[in-house]
């Protein structure tokens, strides 16, 4: 089935033309083919059963069974006794309200055996559940249309292409919602879920004007010298809104989780989104997030309600199992890569944004290590005090973490355990430093970092206002001073950050250059300084002149960037960067 929301409302229409059907069960039949059609796409598969049996509670008209709980040679018939793992269905008619039943005493007796109902008219679904006190609450609705008449008046095709998406979301993360929630790779998912849902929300007519949003997309063009432009400027920007806001939640519930008071699953307190700006300690991150989630601006673009939804998620998840899992490996690989790839997986290859093997980062850390010791007379190599290194492409921070790693093993190898968190610490603050332009890969590669220095015993301090050498700015420009005065941000955050940025730039003697950078570039973002770094290559000496686009490259910029900062001001140093 191509499209289960087009043939969901077609055979509802058909049914009701005939004039020989009633309101309810007559419709079961296609109800039950469309949870089918969305239950065999997720794993296990979900099977939707008409007309459940009593188990003490009355007879529910559906309820959602996971493929183990059926009998092996039988692939309709569940095990006897089983209750629907994924929980009970509850159909009206299209004139009765949904809301109401949804609060009524039989779903909520329902609620009380099968812990989860989904309640639908056929045209809005509620999905009901129990809180933390055992109480009947409203998880996550959905509304195909505002009334009874304009469900069955609507234009089918204009129905489908509004809702399509966002719906059959919508029925995936009710059929997933009961299920165990202990894995990074499915969290993610429920996020990018929720984080489309949010974007979708954002990209109807009436928001796409709105002077919060003109507000942050003014300072980061500012701020990181880019311009979205067009449709896939525009594009873009959403993108980075609804990321930000989204990696800034999935951040601070991390942060939250790890504090002692959180350490066990026993704890009843819950998380609570609001409060994600307390749990970022680096000023940039704190700032936009908290221009991003303004709650007037948030209520405008109907957006508070999808993260209330994503934190009752992260309020269900078992975080023992979850960070047993989410620290043996890189964030980056449990839950940055799959909320991409669930998100906006041709933005995501648009953007040249690729996770990096650990097998090549590590090979490559290494490698600079070895050249270190054994061509530049550097014996501790990147352990080495004097040795200043930079990722000006970081991304989720994978190079910065694996350069922190080889350093512990450089300084536990050499005995210097009593010092070592103070070693790595200020390594880790002073000299290893990461650049990235986008804001979303920028909240994972500090939550990477900072969770790398808890696990190694040098957490940083927020009373000391401590952070990671990890900025947010555009690598390609701003390393010589402006002819000007300094163009004045909106946000004191970004001046701040611009200026740390800078002053790595231009003061720190940086040695070592390594990373993975992006190969090609966004329309919206080159300007005349970025331009000027391909223009070196342009002419040639003893080699014919480069013909075609290829030095349009994005990746081209970063090595001229990352030559002229070694051979022309450091005088030595190594350059270990991917190339396509």
């Amino acid at each position: 089935m191509n499209n289960p929301l087009e043939t969901y409302l077609r055979s509802l229409r058909e049914i009701r033309s005939s004039g020989g059907g009633v309101k309810e069960t007559s419709y079961y039949g296609t109800l039950e083919t469309l949870f089918n059609e969305i239950g065999k796409t997720l794993k296990p598969r979900v099977r939707c059963i008409i007309n459940l049996q009593n188990r003490g509670a009355g007879l529910p008209d559906g309820g959602f069974y996971t493929s183990d709980q059926f009998q092996k040679a039988s692939a309709t018939k569940p095990l006897e006794g089983q209750l629907p793992a994924r929980g009970a269905i509850e159909v009206k008619g299209t004139k009765d309200d949904a809301q109401k039943t949804a609060g009524g005493k039989q779903v909520d007796r329902y609620l009380q055996k099968y812990g989860q109902v989904l309640v639908t008219n056929l045209r809005d679904f509620i999905l009901a559940g129990r809180d933390s006190a055992g109480q009947s609450v409203q998880l996550e609705t959905y509304q195909l249309a505002e009334s009874e008449a304009a469900f069955w008046s609507a234009d089918l095709q204009q129905v489908v292409a509004t809702h399509n998406e966002r719906f059959i979301e919508y029925l995936k993360r009710v059929m997933l919602h009961n299920a165990p929630l202990d894995k990074p790779e499915d969290v993610a998912w429920f996020l990018a879920s929720y984080a489309r849902d949010a974007r979708a929300r954002i990209e109807i007519p009436a928001h796409q004007n709105l002077d919060a949003l003109a507000t942050i997309r003014e300072a980061l063009e500012e701020a990181l010298g880019v311009r979205f432009e067009g449709d896939k400027g525009l594009r873009f920007f959403r993108s980075t809104f609804v990321q930000t806001l989204f990696y800034g939640v999935f951040s601070a519930w991390v942060l939250w989780s790890k504090q002692p008071s959180q350490a066990s699953n026993r704890c009843k307190n819950l998380f609570d989104w609001r409060l994600s700006a307390h749990y970022l300690r680096v000023p940039i991150l704190r700032k936009l997030f908290y221009e991003a989630a303004e709650p007037g601006q948030l209520d405008q673009l109907n957006l508070s309600e999808v993260l209330d939804w994503a934190t009752t998620v992260l309020n269900r998840v078992d975080r023992a199992a979850f960070f047993a899992s989410f620290n043996e490996g890189e964030a980056v690989q449990y839950f940055y890569e799959p909320f991409l790839e669930n998100f906006d997986p041709a933005l995501r290859k648009e953007l040249g944004v690729w996770y990096t093997p650990n097998e090549i980062v590590r090979y490559m850390v290494a490698r600079v290590d070895t050249v270190l010791r054994e061509e530049l007379n550097r014996p501790d190599g990147l352990a080495d005090p004097d040795v200043y290194v930079l990722d000006p492409c970081c991304g989720t921070g994978a190079y910065l973490v694996e350069v922190i790693k080889r350093i512990a093993g450089t300084l536990k190898e050499k005995g210097g355990d009593a010092l070592l968190g103070d070693d790595l610490k200020r390594a880790a603050t002073e000299r290893v430093f990461g650049f990235e332009i986008l804001p979303a890969p920028f909240v994972v590669a500090h939550l990477q970092m900072g969770l790398l220095l808890n696990s190694l015993g040098a957490p940083l301090s927020e009373k000391k206002s401590e952070r990671a050498g990890i900025y947010l700015t555009n690598a390609l420009t701003g390393w010589e001073p402006p002819q000007g005065p300094k163009k004045q941000l909106l946000f004191p955050e970004l001046a701040e950050e611009r200026d740390a940025a800078e002053e790595v730039k231009r003061k720190k003697p940086i040695l070592v250059i390594l990373g993975n950078p992006p190969y090609n570039g966004f329309a919206g973002m080159a300007v005349a300084e970025e331009r000027e770094l391909s223009n070196a290559y342009r002419t040639t000496k003893r080699a014919p002149a480069p013909q075609g686009q290829g030095l349009n490259d994005l990746y081209v910029r970063f090595f001229r960037m990352a030559e002229r900062r070694i051979v022309e001001l450091s005088k030595e140093g190594v350059i270990c960067f991917i190339s396509n």
